[in-house]
């Protein structure tokens, strides 16, 4: 299901046997559309950090909505979910599709945390939908970027959707308080959300540190945890990972060459994006093309 183009993105990747986690990154104009056949023995979580995705069942004749920094989760053991997505423009989402015989194995001992995995509930359809908490959004933003070496991103995405699942079925609010007390703090949450877009939508030319601040109203010090905290990574070193994958994009999109694609990213010489591109992916743009139509 690997789709890539300088705007959107749609990857899937196997965690085990019946179990997965698709990654939907829309960063364009435009509403893109993902379907894949799941049977009924799958339990299907939905996570939309940004923007809005719409679920079409019955043939479009009903929606099922998330939106942003909410997720929901579906299970209908009776009839199959077949997933079909509209993405609207400006939207990412990651899903997690897991078959109730795993699921059920990773809670087996727990059980009686989870209702609907009673032996009572489980020929019923369940669907829920929840806010995605600080801690959940940070674990979010890590699955996305999936900022390691490609050798090893089964490996990491794998580890972080057992630690999603695990704070999703947290209802402890006193966990993630102690956790992250900074984002206890709704207006926090969202000023550093601000500052996210601000940079990414600035990405060529991205303000100082200092101009952040003023601009979200946020002390330097409080931005800079704050960030840290909410995206896992610095306000530069996210903005680096967000250029490589955008350079990553473009050069696979093949609609630009090197030199473009560097410039659009906001390096005024080819040389300083090839030694960036090299030192995020360990190969140079130009290798990285070859080994495309190889």
């Amino acid at each position: 299901m690997d789709k890539n183009n300088d705007k959107s993105l749609a990857k899937l990747t196997q965690i085990e046997e019946g179990f997965f986690v698709m990654r939907f990154q829309n960063d364009s104009a435009a509403v893109i559309r993902e379907t894949r056949e799941m049977s009924s023995s799958f339990i299907q979580f939905h996570f939309c950090t940004k923007g809005r995705g719409d679920f079409l069942f019955n043939d479009g004749n009903y929606s099922f909505p998330v939106e942003e920094e909410n997720n929901i989760l579906l299970f209908n053991p009776q009839r199959d979910l077949p997933m079909d997505l509209k993405l609207a423009p400006n939207a990412w989402l990651v899903s997690v599709v897991i078959s109730i015989k795993k699921f059920h194995s990773l809670f087996s001992q727990d059980a009686d945390h989870i209702h609907f995995l009673s032996p009572d509930n489980l020929t019923k359809k369940y669907y829920d939908t929840s806010i995605i908490t600080p801690s959940m959004a940070v674990v979010l933003s890590q699955i996305l970027s999936a900022n390691v070496h490609p050798s090893m991103q089964a490996l990491y995405l794998k580890g972080k959707v057992y630690e999603l699942l695990s704070l999703y079925f947290n209802k402890s609010e006193d966990a993630n308080s102690e956790q992250c007390p900074f984002l206890v703090d709704e207006e926090n949450v969202r000023k550093i959300r601000q500052a996210k877009e601000i940079i990414l939508t600035h990405m060529a030319e991205p303000p100082s540190l200092q101009e952040l601040s003023e601009e979200i109203e946020l002390s330097l010090s409080k931005l800079k945890e704050g960030f840290k905290q909410l995206y896992g990574d610095t306000v530069y070193g996210y903005l680096l990972s967000h250029k490589m994958e955008e350079a990553r994009r473009m050069l696979e999109s093949g609609k630009y060459n090197v030199n473009e694609v560097g410039l659009k990213i906001g390096y005024s010489t080819a040389s300083h994006f090839i030694a960036a591109f090299k030192k995020k992916y360990g190969t140079t743009p130009k290798k990285y093309l070859l080994s495309l139509s190889s």
